[in-house]
């Protein structure tokens, strides 16, 4: 299933045009995802950016390749500049997300000076504007949301954004809870159990081992349901949906849960759903991660969304993993926060959500 096809200009040079600020002999153009060393540059700048911004760096190749790939140019597009001996020194990517939502990464390197380094970004945010304009026609819109992010306390990324015309909007506890090797008989087995008249399971499978579209589909529509009343969401077809999250390096299809509420003549009725990734480490155990966790609002107050989390917990600890990490937003409307406090989980860094409102011609 492939969602639309790319709806950003490829071209830098038709959306910028003049360079004014840069020094002589840079230039801007896009990454070439075949160029081992140009990969191993961006992700260089990737992991310098995670470490200035929370500390440590968790990014590596396979994530710099979901954004310059060529599987995934079909939603994304990327830009760089390079100075006089060729190498990286600035990289921007846009995202279409959904209607209307268009995501956007900036990285600059950190030891420019800084009036090239506030050049480079300028230059950056200049394109991604340029990028809103086309996907928003593209989609018919009047106006294009560009979403981006700061780690929190990174004031050179808050300058920048700030001074281009983006907003900080909201901000996000990214929260980590440990597991211990004795929370796997906190369900009877992760694949498939009941509590209280809900039912927790696995999607299903086919007989050639992929995942049951039908179950695919009513995850969807459970998120698309539990979400639509959140900060800042967006419709998102099925197909860009499962296009978005096959890209995730941490993908598995075993990691995707439904919860059924089983009505009195005995028929399930999806109300909630979690999609987990793996989330790997170089140096010890990996992690599980809950990418999306959401539970349709007549379903609220049933022990859906704790279940779902006990089903990921004991998950992770039946394949030795020794974390679970997760985003909450610090203003969410549903209480999750406390939810997540009271099961063991604790903020580990924050981040910012920055937006800007792009009138399309």
């Amino acid at each position: 299933m492939i969602p639309h096809e790319n709806r950003f200009e490829s071209d830098p040079d038709a959306l910028l045009g003049d360079l004014p600020g840069l020094p002589h002999g840079w230039t801007v153009g896009t990454p070439d995802p075949a160029d081992r060393f140009e990969v191993a540059r961006l992700t260089h700048l990737l992991r310098a950016h995670e470490r200035h911004g929370r500390g440590w760096a968790g990014s590596g190749v396979d994530d710099v390749l979901v954004e310059v790939s060529e599987h995934g140019l079909r939603m994304r597009e990327n830009v760089v500049v390079r100075d006089a001996d060729g190498d990286i020194q600035a990289w921007g990517s846009v995202h279409d997300r959904s209607v209307g939502r268009m995501l956007f990464v900036h990285i600059v390197e950190r030891d420019l000076p800084d009036d090239i380094a506030d050049c480079c970004s300028d230059l950056l945010v200049e394109w991604a504007e340029a990028q809103a304009h086309s996907v928003g026609r593209a989609r018919g819109l009047s106006v294009q949301q560009i979403d981006t992010g700061s780690f929190a306390g990174d004031e050179r990324q808050a300058r920048w954004l700030g001074a281009n015309g983006f907003e900080k909007v909201r901000t996000w506890w990214q929260m980590t809870r440990p597991v211990a090797p004795d929370e796997e008989g906190l369900v009877a087995t992760p694949d498939h159990w009941e509590d209280g008249g809900v039912v927790f399971r696995l999607v299903r499978r086919t007989g050639a081992g992929m995942p049951d579209e039908g179950d695919l589909r009513e995850v969807h529509e459970v998120l698309e349901g539990a979400f639509v009343d959140h900060f800042n969401s967006s419709e998102e077809t099925f197909e860009e949906f499962l296009h978005r999250l096959r890209e995730d390096p941490g993908h598995r299809w075993d990691h995707w849960w439904l919860a059924e509420l089983i009505d009195d003549d005995g028929t399930p009725r999806p109300v909630g759903a979690l999609i987990g990734t793996v989330s790997e480490s170089a140096t010890g155990p990996d992690g599980s991660y809950v990418s999306y966790l959401g539970v349709l609002e007549a379903a609220r107050g049933r022990g859906v969304a704790k279940g779902l989390l006990r089903t990921i917990i004991a998950d992770a600890a039946a394949r030795g993993r020794d974390r679970v990490g997760l985003e909450v937003d610090a203003d969410s409307p549903t209480g999750a926060a406390g939810l997540y406090t009271s099961m063991g989980w604790k903020t580990k860094y924050v981040t910012e959500s920055w937006h800007r409102d792009v009138p399309v011609d």
